[in-house]
């Protein structure tokens, strides 16, 4: 029923789609006190709070796009896309050093994969879902031509770590929380989150260029602006200080278009078995390299 309901949506116009989706967000904020208050609490915490009426409508038009992105066809779907600074991704798929694509839950992450799959072979790393139901349709939605999913366990690593050897791309996202072992605790917006150490790993071990991506959401439904930006770090930094200067990166990115960061995500959640930071311990902020 799912299936056939995102099947049927998809045929709308995504400016359409857009404003049900405004609507929507409102809905879910006003009826769950849950997702109000985390949404309050982490646009707040960044220093955003202006822009949390914004922030409800935009969470609403994540939801409602997705039937466009993983249903419609795919050139229906990229000709609603305009690439900027492509040309930072072009020279190291030139040089052929590998591609490690960074994207935050901003704007619409699930359609920054597709677009640059069209452009090169893309994996990105993925977890399936909590609803068993929702399964096949993202699976299929995700994996369409030149993009592959890589698993979110150990065999999905090391898939993600031989496509960089062949000097291919893969996208993962950097902000979501990872399992007990595979983080450490870092400041995001001045708070302490267990942040992924993998894509400092993944650099480290095959070389790879990083590449910051994001795909703004344009006003009334006029589609998308992917960009690319180039991200070099230190080599010579400890794992924390690695994942600090990613979570940097990651807030300058958010800062472009704070309304559309998905807010509502438990970011500052402690995973299962990893034990609590201690708030009182100085920042490590001052020692990256920004």
């Amino acid at each position: 029923m799912l299936v056939l309901l995102f099947r049927l949506l998809s045929y709308l116009p995504l400016p359409i789609l857009h404003a049900m989706g405004s609507a929507f967000g409102w809905v879910v904020y006003l009826a769950s006190p849950t997702y109000r208050r985390r949404l309050q609490e982490n646009i707040r915490q960044a220093g955003f709070g202006e822009h949390l009426s914004a922030a409800i409508a935009e969470s609403g038009k994540n939801v409602l796009e997705l039937p466009f992105v993983w249903c419609a066809p795919p050139e229906r779907v990229l000709k609603t896309v305009q690439i900027k600074n492509w040309d930072v991704v072009q020279q190291a798929h030139t040089d052929k050093r590998g591609i490690i694509f960074l994207t935050p839950h901003l704007g619409c992450f699930e359609i920054s994969a597709q677009a640059a799959a069209a452009q090169i072979p893309l994996t990105v790393l993925y977890r399936p879902p909590r609803q068993a139901a929702l399964k096949p349709l993202i699976e299929d939605a995700r994996a369409r031509h030149n993009l592959a999913l890589a698993p979110a366990n150990l065999s999905g690593v090391r898939t993600l770590f031989k496509v960089l050897k062949r000097s291919g791309a893969i996208g993962l996202l950097p902000d979501q929380v990872p399992q007990n072992g595979e983080g450490v605790w870092a400041d995001f917006f001045g708070k302490p989150a267990y942040t992924m150490t993998l894509p400092a790993k993944l650099r480290e071990m095959s070389g790879a260029t990083m590449i910051l991506a994001f795909a703004e959401r344009l006003p009334r439904g006029k589609g998308y602006i992917l960009h690319f930006m180039p991200f070099d770090m230190a080599d010579d930094l400890a794992p924390e200080q690695q994942v600090r200067a990613i979570n940097a990166a990651m807030e300058q990115l958010i800062s472009m278009c704070p309304a559309q960061y998905f807010w509502s995500y438990n970011h500052y959640k402690i995973p299962a078995g990893v034990a609590v930071p201690n708030e009182q311990a100085p920042s490590d902020a001052g020692k990256v390299a920004q």
